[in-house]
């Protein structure tokens, strides 16, 4: 196993100056290519062991460090796939420049309309509901077996806010979730809005990611991906020139170990194209090997997917719309793929002990890793044996494709009892003004009654008045 740190880089996104800024630094520590993870941190890899690298400012952490992570976002599938009407690229923007200092838990902050980002791989899972500048908050937290549903939709503009107060409530070790729901709601006061409807998540086959694409505006698209995992410094130098030149101001990482650049201006397409074509790049890998997860540094899971693409190559099996993962004994819960394979651990067996290794084969409900649920498919099988069912899996998938066209609304674990309450709703906006809450933009504690409020009150929204509000009796979770 390489040595390697990672590169915090918040939300997946950086400007090209600021990642020429990174290489630079990877030069100067001897390396000559950088490499990508999975939550869409830079990692410097090292074959020396005990390398120690010299960051100067640039905040990089050994790989396996605890009480650093970074910030998973789904900034990268903004405007080139489906997204919630709502959710811009600026307004990820923003909602990252709230987050000051790097987290401790890990954060995912993702629209429930893309596939290219998991949505509940995070200890705090913030996804976008359909009312505007409002997310579900699914929290795993360290000590936590299950999920739970955080019992109100949290404002864009706290999420940061109730990150730290979580994460400094996790020091007096919390006993469950509503010991932690309660906590927040005593520690700070939140602009927060009732649930009204479960979360719904549409299922998308996992989208190809590749090449030189069209944006609707007539401006590009590029996504970029190397086999290894290794990524040249002096090609992406020059990239990051290049965006520069074309006035881009943002690159954006994938969870899948690629890269993306979006808003090549359509006058600049045949400059970007003789670029790549200089550098001797490829933009049309494979289908069958854009869409997996394999660990970062491990070279023997590399050469396990290699081997298992080649097979699919030459029995010409279409995998479009699903993704493959190669994990070493971790339990289901941290899957983001549709189907993973699973490395049998060989215990107490003798060093000079020749052995090879099994494997395990788990799929994701209906294909969907949004789900959650993994169905074991086959148990402690040889490596020659892996092709055949991948591909039986693989048709499997095909079979049913179009029979579901939802998955099942993720489940709350520890539901609390329904129960009536009375709101008042803005009729221009739809706005929820409910007591229980208040109105933290407007300075208004909770408890205060709505007939309470002054006269001159208007919407936080869209600055309606207080008689364009209406009462209404609304179905939700008791606090």
């Amino acid at each position: 196993m390489k040595n390697y740190s990672r590169v915090i880089v918040k939300g997946g996104v950086l400007a090209p100056g600021e990642l020429k800024s990174i290489l630079e630094v990877a030069e100067r520590n001897g390396l000559s290519t950088i490499a990508f993870g999975s939550r869409q941190d830079i990692l410097f890899l090292s074959e020396d062991q005990k390398k120690d690298f010299k960051t100067e400012n640039l905040e990089v952490v050994p790989a396996h460090s605890e009480g650093v992570e970074n910030i998973v976002s789904s900034y990268v599938s903004s405007g080139i796939f489906g997204s919630t009407a709502w959710l811009t690229a600026d307004r990820y923007l923003y909602i990252l420049e709230q987050f000051q200092d790097s987290p401790k838990l890990k954060i995912n902050i993702t629209d429930p309309r893309q596939r290219l980002v998991p949505l509940f791989t995070g200890h705090l899972n913030f996804i976008a509901s359909e009312h505007e500048d409002y997310w579900y908050l699914y929290l795993r937290l360290p000590h936590w077996e299950e999920q739970q549903l955080y019992p109100v939709l949290i404002y864009s503009w706290d999420l940061a806010r109730i990150a730290l107060t979580i994460e400094k409530l996790l020091r007096e070790e919390p006993g469950n979730a509503t010991m932690v729901f309660d906590l927040v709601i005593d520690s700070i006061s939140l602009n927060s809005r009732t649930i009204s409807q479960a979360l719904q998540v549409d299922f998308q086959p996992f989208p190809y990611y590749e090449g030189m694409n069209r944006l609707a505006s007539g401006n590009y698209w590029l996504g970029l991906y190397w086999r290894n995992n290794r990524y040249d410094i002096a090609f992406l130098k020059a990239l990051c020139d290049l965006c520069t030149e074309s006035q881009i101001g943002k690159i954006s990482l994938t969870p899948f170990k690629s890269f993306i650049v979006k808003g090549i201006p359509a006058e600049d397409k045949l400059k970007w194209e003789k670029f790549l074509g200089l550098f001797g790049i490829n933009v049309r890998h494979s289908m069958l090997e854009l869409n997996w997860h394999v660990p970062v540094a491990n070279d023997k899971a590399l050469r396990l997917k290699e081997f298992l693409v080649n097979e699919f190559n030459k029995n010409d099996i279409s995998t479009y719309g699903l993704t493959f993962g190669i994990t070493e004994y971790l339990s289901s819960k941290y899957y983001f793929t549709s189907i993973v394979i699973e490395v049998n651990k060989a215990e107490n067996i003798p060093a000079d002990f020749a052995y090879r290794d099994t494997f395990n084969i788990t799929y994701a409900r209906d294909f969907d890793p949004n789900t959650r649920e993994y169905v074991v498919y086959v148990q402690d099988v040889d490596q020659a044996e892996l092709p055949g069912l991948l591909m039986e899996l693989s048709r499997l998938y095909f079979e049913n494709l179009g029979n579901t066209t939802r998955t099942e609304k993720p489940e709350i674990t520890d539901e609390k009892p329904k129960t009536e309450v009375e709101v008042y709703q803005c009729n221009a906006c739809m706005t929820l003004y409910d007591v229980r809450y208040g109105d933290a933009l407007q300075n208004i504690k909770p408890g205060v009654a709505f007939e309470s409020l002054p006269e001159d009150y208007r919407c936080s929204l869209c600055e309606g008045p207080k008689d364009d509000f209406v009462k209404i009796t609304q179905l939700t979770e008791a606090l």
